[in-house]
């Protein structure tokens, strides 16, 4: 099990990254980050939002399911959003440089560094 310093580490070593967090969903702060190019801060708390909207139109759909995870696909990044399963709440949040990075094996990555993280 790796910690939140370790998974960010993890993390910025897949192909592409540019920036990660870790981001507690229920106040949008930042509990942890590494890289740049980007605000975390403001993006942990943009991304609240947009985790918080998915989890609302899933309820009012009546979706009986979990988030894997959300892809933002931007013209020169992509971001990658995944809810922690073992703790409610936090999600991963992941910067890649879209010529730099292969989505596949990042969005793998994401879901062993998820599976592994302990706060």
């Amino acid at each position: 099990m790796a910690n939140i310093k370790e998974s960010l580490g993890k993390l910025m070593e897949v192909d592409g990254a540019a920036a990660a967090a870790i981001v507690d969903s229920g106040s949008g702060l930042v509990l942890g980050k590494d890289g740049s190019g980007v605000d975390l801060d403001l993006a942990g708390a943009g991304n609240t939002e947009v985790v918080r909207a998915k989890m609302k139109t899933m309820k009012t759909l009546n979706l009986n399911d979990t988030i894997e995870d959300i892809l933002i696909t931007l013209g020169k990044q992509y971001h990658i959003i995944r809810p922690v399963a073992s703790a409610e709440g936090l999600f991963i949040y992941l910067v890649l440089i879209k010529d730099r990075a292969n989505l596949a094996l990042a969005r793998r990555k994401v879901l062993d560094v998820e599976a592994q993280l302990t706060v």
